[in-house]
Parts: C-alpha cells; sequence; structure tokens
C-alpha cells in the first residue's frame, strides 16, 4: 500500500493575543490516501484555514508532525519545505489571487515555468486545463476582464497545472453565487480525480461537502 499523500499526527497550533493563549487546533489526527477528496467541513473560524496552511507548509508555529508524501516536513529547513510545496501541492483560494497583467493562458503558464516545464509544454497544458474549464475562447483575457466564475476556474487550472499529488481548496466556490459554484466544484471534482490526485477541500457547505469521497469535521480545533 502506497503512503498516504498526508498525515497530521498530534498537530496543534496557538497563537496570543491580550495575554490569552488561544488554541486553534488542539491535537488534530488526519490521514489522506492518494486519490482521496476529503471536505474539511466546518463553521468560519473553527480553524480550516489554519490546518490548511499547516499542510501547505506555508507558516511554522505548529506542534505535531506533518508528513507530505512520506517526508516529515515538521522540521525541513525553509528551502527543502519549498521544493517539497512545490512540487507536490496546489493551492485554491476563497480569492483566486491571479497575477493582473498576465492574462489566462499566463497565468497557468507561470507555475509550470517556475517547476523546471519548458515553455511549448506549460503552454500545452495550460490549454488542455482552460479548455476542460470551458475557458478556450478566454486564454488572452486578463483577470480583470473574465467573470468571477471564470477567474476562479482559472485558479483550478493553475492549482493543477504541475499535476500535484495533494490539492489544497480553502472555500473554493465560497465568493460565487450558488449556480457557479456547483459547477466549478463540478468541473474541479472531475479535473482532481481525472489525474489522479488527492484534494482537501475547505469549506462550510455541508451540501457541497456530499459531493466528496469523505466528509471530516473541524470544530474549535478538534477534528471528528
Amino acid at each position: 500500500m502506497s503512503d498516504p499523500v498526508v498525515r497530521l499526527t498530534d498537530l496543534t497550533r496557538s497563537f496570543e493575543q491580550g495575554g490569552v493563549r488561544i488554541d486553534v487546533l488542539r491535537g488534530v489526527n488526519l490521514t489522506v490516501q492518494p486519490g482521496e477528496i476529503v471536505a474539511l467541513l466546518g463553521p468560519s473560524g473553527s480553524g480550516k484555514s489554519t490546518l490548511l496552511q499547516a499542510v501547505g507548509l506555508l507558516e511554522g508555529g505548529f506542534g505535531g508532525m506533518i508528513e507530505i508524501a512520506g517526508t516529515d516536513a515538521s522540521k525541513l529547513p525553509s528551502s527543502e519545505r519549498t521544493a517539497l510545496r512545490r512540487n507536490h501541492l496546489g493551492f485554491v483560494y476563497q480569492f483566486h489571487h491571479l497575477l493582473p497583467d498576465f492574462n489566462a493562458e499566463e497565468n497557468v503558464i507561470l507555475p509550470q515555468l517556475v517547476a523546471g516545464r519548458n515553455r511549448a509544454s506549460a503552454t500545452e497544458r495550460a490549454r488542455e486545463l482552460l479548455g476542460a474549464l470551458g475557458l478556450a475562447q478566454r486564454l488572452d483575457h486578463r483577470p480583470s476582464q473574465l467573470s468571477g466564475g471564470e477567474q476562479q476556474r482559472v485558479a483550478v487550472a493553475r492549482a493543477l497545472a504541475n499535476k500535484p499529488q495533494l490539492v489544497l481548496a480553502d472555500e473554493p466556490t465560497g465568493n460565487l453565487d450558488e449556480a457557479t459554484a456547483d459547477k466549478v466544484l463540478a468541473q474541479f471534482l472531475e479535473l482532481v480525480r481525472g489525474q489522479g490526485s488527492a484534494a482537501l477541500v475547505a469549506t462550510h457547505n455541508e451540501r457541497l461537502a456530499h459531493k466528496m469521497d469523505r466528509i471530516v469535521r473541524l470544530h474549535e480545533g478538534v477534528l471528528h
């Protein structure tokens, strides 16, 4: 049996605010298997984004162990954490965070160039993904020329461009109307499953969560 894509063991995160200790994550244990799509369900303020930041190796200060693709990332130096993140992870946020001075195609090409792919191959991959997301006619449009749903689909393409083992999505449809959210999520899930990636998707939407393979619930820093 292959290693889990991610394994969290007794993960903790605390903050000091006004001299008061706030425990955001309290001994979280979670395993995500290759190809599995897991919904991380919980209300605002439950610690979902903090948990995704931990798995994404985006900041320090966490207790416990974080394993990504069989590697204990907890104590890696910054350069090795960056390489692990670049080689194994993809990210989709509630707000698309596209580069405003680049068109849709270029926004999907750039992370591939950073990962070492040549321009021709990166362009082919970008067009393949954007076409699958219904954006074949919008390749040369900048973010300001795209609707909210179109911008988020470009963000999905960017996250999947390097075929990550794990995609981390933080309320990826939270800024969209219901009909658009359903369409974007369906396309996201189809593409993730199609390339065999795993995904951990934070959401407060019970209906959307049930479209995924498994649901885990985070409440006051404790995972159920």
